[in-house]
Formats: structure tokens, sequence, C-alpha cells
């Protein structure tokens, strides 16, 4: 099974969720993206849902030899959370990824500025999180982002992904009330190799996307407080 692209794998990921509402298993649902590659799979969830999305910006930690493998990943201003398991693996300590950490935060605070626009994040104290991304691979991005969106008090916490690796989707369920991962194939070994298409997402597009009128988080709730992530 592969997906044609960022688009049909939100609609299918939308149908599941769909089926959700109709049994009565989202209260008041609000759709989170992982921006970049979240953003177009969430889109359509939300429009499916008929309620406004927003993203939550989280930057993972890479190796320093290999920066696309994950071993570590932060959200907001939240401390880092690493992989125990590798860091023991390869001798490493957290310290050791100071200045990547630094570098990560300071990238996140960009797209943050940029993506949210002085927005607060979605108030989700009681409501049903639908937390969304293109896959899963290792899944530390996704695990922070959980752990953040846990402490926000949510009614219901769900991590939606087209694909995703067995182990990292079953790791998932100790985060999430709920992981919905539509395909789980054995030999998973990145999330692109499972869309025909699978172009680079823009900074460009996921502004423009979060300006569509029907799914805009500007005519949502409003967030916590009232005030902005940077006070």
């Amino acid at each position: 099974m592969r997906f044609q692209d960022h688009r049909q794998a939100g609609q299918e990921l939308a149908a599941r969720l769909v089926e959700r509402v109709a049994d009565g298993d989202l209260v008041e649902p609000v759709v989170l993206a992982l921006p970049r590659g979240g953003v177009p799979v969430a889109a359509e969830i939300a429009r499916a849902l008929g309620t406004p999305m927003d993203v939550l910006v989280a930057r993972k930690i890479g190796l320093p030899d290999r920066p696309e493998v994950g071993i570590g990943a932060i959200v907001g201003e939240d401390a880092p959370v690493f992989d125990g398991e590798s860091l023991a693996m390869l001798g490493m300590s957290e310290d050791e990824f100071a200045p990547e950490v630094a570098r990560q935060r300071a990238e996140l605070h960009r797209r943050e500025d940029l993506y949210r626009q002085g927005r607060p994040e979605p108030e989700t104290a009681g409501r049903t999180v639908v937390l969304v991304d293109d896959g899963l691979a290792t899944g530390v991005t996704a695990r922070a982002a959980l752990r953040h969106l846990r402490g926000t008090d949510p009614g219901r916490l769900i991590l939606a992904v087209p694909v995703g690796s067995p182990e990292a989707a079953e790791a998932m369920r100790r985060e999430a009330d709920d992981v919905i991962c539509l395909y789980r194939p054995d030999s998973f070994r990145s999330v692109g190799e499972w869309y025909e298409e699978f172009p680079q997402v823009t900074d460009d597009e996921v502004v423009s996307t979060l300006r569509t009128p029907a799914i805009s988080p500007t005519g949502g709730p409003v967030g916590r407080g009232g005030a902005s992530r940077r006070g």
C-alpha cells in the first residue's frame, strides 16, 4: 500500500476519524499538525470534520553526523525529549547535544513566529486533540509533541498518521490515548517511500494552508489566557 500524496493520505485518515465522530468518540475536536509534512494531511482532516486546524511546531534533534536520524526533539520551551535507549547504545549524553538543541530551538521560534503570526496555541483543555503528521519513523518528535499536549489537560489525545513503523506506532500508545496509523509495514525504512509523490512542504505552503477560510485557526477557539507563546 502506498499513498498517492499527502492529500490522499489525509483523506483516508479523515474517513477513519469521521467514523469516530459518528460514534460520539470525538468531543469538540481540535486538529493540530506537525509542520511541515503534517499540514497538508491535517488540512484534509479539518475539512472533513468541519473544524479549524492549527500547527504545533516541533523540531527534531539529529545525530551530529546524521542529522536526519532523530535522537530527540523539542516543543516550545519544554525540555528536550531524548530517546534514552539510543543514547545509551551510542554512548552519548544529553549534554553533548546542547549546541544542536540551541540551533533547533532558534529554528522552532522562527517557524512559530512565521506560522502562528502572534496567535496563541488553541485551547485544548477538555477537548479531543488530534495530532497529525505525515508518518511515524522513530517517533521521537511525536513523543515530544504528545507530552507537550498532555500538559495542556486535553479531554482525549489522539495521534493520527497515515503510515509508521510498527515499533514506533506501538510505543506511541504509551503517550496518546489512541493511535490511528493506517499502515504499519514490517519493512519500514522511511516515511517518504510509502508515498508516490512526496514533495517537501514549504513554509509558504504552511502559511497558505493556515489562511484557508474553511479551516483557518483565526476562526477557531482563542488560546489559553489570550497570551502568546513568548508572553
